[in-house]
C-alpha cells in the first residue's frame, strides 16, 4: 500500500455513515491544504490533526444496510465536510464503492469536491444520471492561477477543475459551481468575479452558489487562515484584525457592488443563484422516465 502511506490517515468505528438529512462523509480531514478552510474549525470536534485523514471503517457496509432500510429512495448528499476525493482515495476507493451503491439502488447524488479526481468515477456519475439525478458540484475561488496554488496548495487548479465541468456538461451531468469563500481584500475583485462568471457561463453549470462577498471565521479556522496570511501576503492578518476584529462573519467592504454584479449576470446567464433555490434543485429527488429502482421491484 505504498500510495495510501504517503499520508497519515487511520481507520475509526461508525454505526452510520448517512445523516438525518442524507448527507454522507466518508472521510473527516483532508490533504488539500486549502488556508481559508471551515472544516478546521472547533465547533466540528475533530479530535485529530487535520491532515490525519480519518477513514470510516465499511463504509461501504454500513450505507448499503442504511440504504436498504429507506422507505423510499432519496438524494444523498456527500463532500459539504470533507472533500471525498482526498488523495488516499486513489487507492482507497472508498467513494467510489459508495458511488457504486447509490447507483444499484437508484438514489440520487448531490457531490461537492475541488478535486479533478472526481473524473475517475464519470462512468458512475453518468449511470446516476441516467437513472434519477446526479448533481457534481465543483469549488471555485481565484480566477488567478497563480494565486490558487497559493490558496489550495495541494488540490486540482481552478482551469483542471474547469476543465472537469466541461467533462460534466458533455456527458449530461448537470453541474453547480460554490464561489465561496470569498477572501476579503485578496479575491474581492470584479476582475475575479467575472473571471470565475465567465468560467461557468463556458462549462454550462445550473447554478451558481455565493452568500455574499465574504468569509466566515471562527476558532480552529481562523488560527490557520491567519498564519498563512503572515506566510503569504505580508500586512494581511494585521489588516484582518483592524478591520473585522474576532467577528465570525468578515465581509467584504466592496459586497454590495459584487452582489449586484453577481446577480445581474446570474440573470443574463440564467443560473440559478438564490441559496435557497439551489439548495432545492440540489435536493430534489425524480426518477427518469422508463427508470425503477429496487423500491418498486
Amino acid at each position: 500500500m505504498k500510495l495510501v502511506m504517503q499520508y497519515m490517515m487511520h481507520y475509526a468505528d461508525y454505526k452510520t455513515i448517512l445523516s438525518p438529512g442524507n448527507g454522507m462523509n466518508v472521510y473527516r480531514g483532508c490533504k488539500h491544504g486549502c488556508i481559508y478552510c471551515d472544516s478546521r474549525s472547533a465547533c466540528y470536534q475533530m479530535s485529530h490533526d487535520f491532515e490525519d485523514i480519518e477513514v470510516k471503517r465499511d463504509a461501504p457496509a454500513i450505507l448499503e444496510e442504511q440504504l436498504r432500510r429507506k422507505r423510499k429512495p432519496c438524494t444523498i448528499v456527500t463532500g459539504a465536510m470533507c472533500d471525498p476525493y482526498t488523495p488516499p482515495e486513489d487507492e482507497l476507493k472508498v467513494t467510489r464503492r459508495c458511488l457504486e451503491l447509490i447507483e444499484r439502488y437508484g438514489f440520487g447524488l448531490a457531490i461537492q469536491t475541488k478535486s479533478a479526481r472526481i473524473l475517475r468515477d464519470i462512468d458512475l456519475l453518468r449511470a446516476i444520471n441516467e437513472k434519477t439525478r446526479c448533481v457534481v458540484q465543483m469549488t471555485l475561488t481565484t480566477y488567478d492561477e497563480s494565486l490558487c496554488r497559493k490558496l489550495e496548495p495541494n488540490v486540482s487548479t481552478t482551469a483542471e477543475r474547469v476543465r472537469a465541468l466541461e467533462l460534466m456538461r458533455d456527458n449530461g451531468i448537470p453541474t453547480v459551481v460554490w464561489m465561496s469563500p470569498v477572501l476579503p481584500f485578496i479575491t474581492d475583485t470584479e476582475e475575479n468575479l467575472r473571471g470565475l462568471l465567465g468560467y461557468c457561463a463556458g462549462a454550462g453549470v445550473r447554478a451558481v452558489m455565493c452568500f455574499g462577498f465574504g468569509m466566515t471565521l471562527r476558532d480552529g479556522n481562523r488560527e490557520y487562515y491567519y498564519e498563512n496570511l503572515d506566510r503569504l501576503f505580508p500586512g494581511m492578518k494585521r489588516r484582518y484584525i483592524e478591520t473585522f476584529g474576532n467577528a465570525y462573519e468578515c465581509r467584504s467592504p466592496d459586497n454590495g457592488r459584487l452582489m449586484a454584479i453577481f446577480t445581474a449576470e446570474c440573470a443574463r446567464h440564467g443560473f440559478l443563484w438564490r441559496p435557497d433555490d439551489v439548495f432545492a434543485y440540489l435536493r430534489k429527488f425524480e426518477v427518469k422516465t422508463g427508470q425503477m429502482s429496487l423500491f418498486a421491484k
